[in-house]
């Protein structure tokens, strides 16, 4: 499933992130603070997160060989105020690709196929469309396959049990997004396929191979496949944010995840996992170097992500990490092998909650002796926040936009939501409930000339190129104007997007995604202040609305 530290941008994705892990802003912590015990440090910035009576998760951390917090917070089980403890097994998400890639590994080293080897040798029907697509492509997500989680259709057909088969019939024939090796895009289907390559060559089922070959010999008796658990561990209930608060994660078939997502685990078997990845089991030293090594695109570019772990840096220290979101719950497990330590968080829920990947990266960051700082937010006046208003180039074709928002800074970045900002300086801004922070530099004038994000211990400088545009105003229009064009409307096979009106307010709600207000320009057309979307009619023609979001243009006929 997903990987968390690409962080979900809105609620209504139709056509398809608070901001990763970041640095520290003010040094080390104060010396009374850093007197405290390893532990109760670690407690002290992790409990804040969840609330006693809301969903929660489980954590454990790990520094040299030894347990230094293990530790649930917060709420197992909403409905029936079960509090969280530390041995519970929760779904992982997107962190079953590290086991499904060593799995691949693993069959390599006994010389059952080559990571060079194209797809079809295994899979002879699937069609390539005369590319070369190999092994290595589905572990480095560079194939070009399209994901099937990002199918408008999926969240319809997320809760049907399919085989092996049906899944793959059901993408095969989408055209490729690029020649393989020459992109990086984070691809579900290429560890489906993964999957289905592991059955052909071992001939057992994935998750039977995976038992015998690697959590079995490792004790880990919490982890399965699920639906083919062995141990006794307590399950957390998973649960999805709603209007009234927390309600059941939505129903998914588990045959649907498989390879790339479909295993569940304690943070104590996440554990064991890592003391057999420190220690060299199951693989030679060479397949575990390659694993933690980035791929290369044909044009040189790293793509920062090796077979199932993603490389990076918190702090200045090189870390191997991934994370998951899948239906319910929303994990992250981190290694930070110089210093030996390791973090793993499951928390039982998919959206609303303190993001794993914080808290997994501020708990790292305070074992390895590098703590985040915790900011105070101080308030400053109309006319020092209008200095920083502008438009900031990230790269060709990517800006971001900052403006101000009442008494505060708000930043969006090209094709994403915009995120309110806290200042802790005259200068500085953090994100709430965030790591990430910006620091302004000006001129002797006083006026912004750039803006430097701090992320993961990295600085990305940011000059300012423009003034910021006015952010789009809406008008009020006639409600009997709006109630003409209340209705559904196609969108693609099984995939509808509903306008309504309650009160005052128009909403957008797409197919399996929660509604998204709207706002009017005119008459004829309506927008999103969450995301970069769009709907316009016709005129006085309601008969169809034409989405415009990302670039594409859908024509959608109202039913």
């Amino acid at each position: 499933m997903p990987k968390l530290s690409a962080v979900c941008v809105a609620v209504l994705v139709l056509l398809g992130a608070p901001f990763a892990p970041a640095a520290n802003a003010a040094g080390a912590p104060a010396a009374a603070e850093a007197a405290q015990p390893l532990a109760a440090r670690l407690d002290a910035a992790i409990a804040p997160y969840y609330k006693a009576d809301e969903p929660g998760a489980t954590v454990i951390v790990v520094k040299d060989g030894q347990t230094v917090l293990r530790k649930g917070y917060g709420s197992a089980d909403t409905a029936s105020k079960t509090p969280m403890s530390a041995d519970m097994a929760m779904r992982l998400g997107s962190i079953t690709k590290q086991f499904t890639a060593v799995a691949i590994l693993m069959l390599a080293e006994e010389g059952k196929l080559a990571l060079t080897d194209d797809i079809t040798r295994f899979l002879p029907d699937y069609p390539t469309r005369g590319k070369t697509i190999t092994v290595e492509h589905l572990l480095t997500h560079t194939s070009g396959i399209v994901s099937y989680t990002s199918r408008p259709d999926y969240p319809l057909t997320m809760s049907r049990d399919v085989t092996v088969a049906q899944m793959i019939d059901s993408f095969k024939n989408d055209p490729l997004e690029f020649a393989p090796g020459t992109a990086y895009r984070y691809n579900n289907s290429g560890y489906f396929l993964l999957g289905a390559i592991i059955e052909k060559v071992s001939g057992q089922p994935y998750a039977k191979f995976l038992e015998q070959r690697i959590f079995v010999p490792l004790g880990m008796e919490n982890t399965a496949y699920e639906g083919f658990e062995r141990g006794k561990a307590p399950r957390a209930a998973g649960h999805t944010p709603g209007e009234k608060g927390f309600g059941p994660g939505a129903a998914l078939s588990m045959s649907q995840p498989y390879a790339a997502g479909a295993l569940v685990s304690t943070v104590d078997d996440l554990a064991r996992w890592d003391a057999a990845i420190a220690g060299g089991r199951l693989l030679k030293p060479a397949s575990w170097q390659r694993a933690f090594t980035p791929y290369k695109l044909a044009d040189g570019n790293s793509t920062g992500y090796g077979y199932g772990w993603e490389l990076d840096t918190l702090q200045g220290a090189q870390v191997v990490a991934h994370g998951g979101g899948i239906n319910g719950f929303s994990t992250y497990a981190l290694r930070v092998p110089e210093q030996k330590v390791f973090v793993a968080v499951l928390s039982n829920a998919d959206g609303g909650v303190a993001n794993a990947g914080v808290v997994a990266s501020r708990a790292a960051a305070i074992a390895i002796g590098k703590p985040f700082p915790d900011f105070k937010e101080i308030t400053l006046d109309a006319a020092t926040l209008e200095r920083y208003a502008g438009v900031y180039e990230v790269e060709k074709g990517v800006t971001r936009t900052f403006r101000r928002d009442g008494d505060s800074l708000s930043v969006q970045r090209s094709g994403r939501p915009p995120v309110r900002l806290k200042a802790y300086s005259q200068t500085g801004f953090f994100v709430p409930g965030g790591l990430d922070y910006f620091e302004f530099a000006r001129n002797d004038k006083g006026q912004a000339t750039s803006v430097t994000l701090y992320q993961g211990g990295k600085q990305h400088r940011q000059v300012r190129i423009g003034d910021a545009p006015p952010a789009r105003a809406a008008v009020k229009i006639d409600h009997a104007s709006f109630d003409t064009r209340v209705g559904r409307y196609q969108l693609a096979p099984n995939f509808v997007l509903a306008l309504t009106r309650e009160g005052d307010r128009y909403y957008a709600q797409a197919t399996g995604q929660g509604k998204l207000e709207i706002f009017a320009q005119d008459e004829t057309v309506f927008f999103a202040r969450d995301i970069e979307a769009e709907v316009r009619f016709d005129g006085a023609d309601s008969s169809y609305l034409v989405l415009h979001q990302n670039g594409r243009q859908i024509k959608a006929p109202r039913l």
